[in-house]
């Protein structure tokens, strides 16, 4: 829009162009207030295009603090010597009045405004200034100020009129921006709650165990995890192989990537290649769309593939090109994707053995073996059951919504018992006891509800010795305390608890207690 004071125009001319230029320029402003989310860079360039546009030459937007409640120059246009910090108290100057009546100000002259402040030194002090409140509904939220080009001063009120649309307009943009950053607040520190909480569940302290065998596992996961290896976790079914691989990936650099996980065994061969590598659409019957396979879905961060023992050879070898290069191709597909993924692998097989029948390749092994971490079974550690139990009784009652305790008494059966299917194992015995147990104590018979009664074992050779004077100890324990530290030879059980073999034999009868033949 061209104005000038040396060709002055016809006011119905003027006024016609101006609505031109305005409703040209409003369609702009809608453009861009729709383009960015920036919310800075934003209001620069709607000030831009009301100065091009339509002659507001310097223009200024102030939002309010929602923490300060004052207003802080947030986008200057026209050469502004400095507006970084630039801030205004409600009733400050004529930008904190503007703010604090909530009414739209024009000014015929600067100079004559004693309260006009002049901070960023870029307003022509000869010249009108326009100011009109920016709201969100009816509530102010900031202030937008504009100096209309020389000649213009016939043109205010239009140009008044024209700034309350555009604020209309910004009013809603700052609105949206600020409600975009609240949600983006709000899933930011969802996600931290989330880290620290994944972090508190993965964490070693959650790796329950004092004894020699579980410190050295400790000691060897606390270091691995600094690095990118190639850990392979081995040790029985319900040893707690992928506690361990979620501990080595949420205490390692990249516990801010995923941490992906497949078991090996649940597929068959052709579906495990697609979930593994991915697909093209069109690969397959079924394959409407492509689709990331689990190695693509864990790049920067970890893959843990269980039960890796159970792939056939002709998968082996696609599995070890993987590993070895860092790229695949997805089934159907020719393009090679790289990846950026660290292996965590978990196997309960004796793959020494699988190699030497040739029913696993030995380079693969070797590229997975690179870290080896072997869990020990319960049974070899039963020093360590009473802490565990503790603990799972502990997670079980927060599953419950209550408080749950285990007696002394109900831990010692549980350290007579061999455990083949390890802690797993105990976690659902102990489960079906708090489901059993009305109160807030498991207690020995719930233990014994659970059907590991017929199953208690000798006393293994690693088995804390228990002291039969115990004085917590009720007779039946006692009584198996004895045989079991006999060899389950009743006379000599008898003669430890000072009684006849006739008294044990018929101790043993009414305590239904089942003699074990060794």
């Amino acid at each position: 829009m061209m104005m000038s004071a040396a060709k002055p125009q016809d006011w119905d001319d003027l006024q016609q162009e101006l609505l031109r230029s305005e409703l040209e320029t409003l369609f702009q402003v809608s453009q861009v207030l729709s383009r960015s989310l920036d919310l800075k860079a934003t209001l620069r360039e709607l000030l831009r295009v009301l100065d091009e546009g339509v002659g507001l030459e310097k223009g200024m937007v102030s939002l309010i603090e929602p923490d300060t409640g004052g207003l802080l120059v947030t986008a200057v246009h026209g050469e502004a010597i400095r507006s970084e910090d630039i801030r205004y108290s409600p009733g400050e100057g004529v930008v904190g009045m503007i703010m604090e009546e909530g009414e739209k100000l024009v000014l015929n002259c600067i100079a004559d405004e004693p309260r006009f402040l002049d901070r960023l030194g870029i307003y022509d002090k000869n010249l009108p200034l326009v100011g009109v409140p920016i709201r969100i509904a009816r509530q102010v939220v900031g202030v937008l100020v504009a100096q209309p080009m020389a000649g213009a001063e016939a043109l205010l009120d239009e140009y008044a009129y024209f700034m309350e649309m555009v604020a209309n307009l910004v009013g809603q943009t700052v609105r949206l921006a600020r409600d975009i950053e609240q949600e983006r607040r709000a899933l930011t520190e969802e996600r931290d709650s989330l880290r620290r909480t994944v972090r508190g569940q993965y964490g070693f302290d959650n790796i329950v165990g004092h004894t020699q065998p579980m410190r050295r596992v400790f000691d060897q996961v606390r270091q691995v995890a600094k690095w990118n290896t190639t850990v392979l976790i081995r040790g029985e079914t319900g040893t707690g192989k992928e506690l361990i691989a979620n501990a080595i990936h949420y205490n390692s650099p990249r516990a801010r990537g995923p941490f992906v996980k497949l078991n090996c065994a649940a597929l068959p061969e052709n579906l495990l290649e697609s979930e593994l590598f991915g697909h093209e659409k069109g690969a397959f019957t079924g394959a409407v769309a492509s689709r990331k396979g689990r190695f693509e879905q864990a790049d920067g961060g970890t893959l843990f593939l269980d039960e890796i023992g159970e792939v056939s050879s002709a998968f082996q070898a696609k599995l070890l090109r993987v590993l070895q290069e860092g790229e695949l191709e997805r089934v159907g597909g020719s393009r090679t994707v790289k990846v950026d993924v660290r292996v965590i692998a978990a196997t309960h097989r004796d793959l020494e053995g699988e190699v030497e029948a040739g029913r696993f390749r030995e380079d693969l092994y070797y590229r997975l073996n690179v870290m080896p971490i072997n869990l020990p079974p319960l049974r070899e550690r039963p020093e360590d059951i009473p802490d565990i139990a503790r603990f799972l009784v502990q997670k079980i009652g927060q599953q419950q919504g209550r408080t749950l305790d285990v007696t002394d008494s109900a831990i010692r059966v549980l350290m007579h018992y061999e455990w083949p299917g390890n802690v797993r194992e105990m976690e659902n015995c102990l489960e079906r006891a708090a489901v059993m147990t009305e109160g807030d104590i498991i207690d020995r018979d719930a233990i014994l509800l659970t059907g590991i009664e017929e199953q208690v074992s000798a006393a293994s050779p690693q088995a804390p010795a228990v002291d039969l004077e115990n004085p917590d100890m009720d007779e039946r324990e006692r009584v198996i305390a004895a045989l079991e530290r006999t060899g389950w030879v009743q006379a000599k059980a008898a003669r430890l608890l000072n009684m006849t073999p006739r008294q044990i034999a018929y101790r043993i009868q009414i305590l239904n207690i089942k003699v074990k033949r060794l």
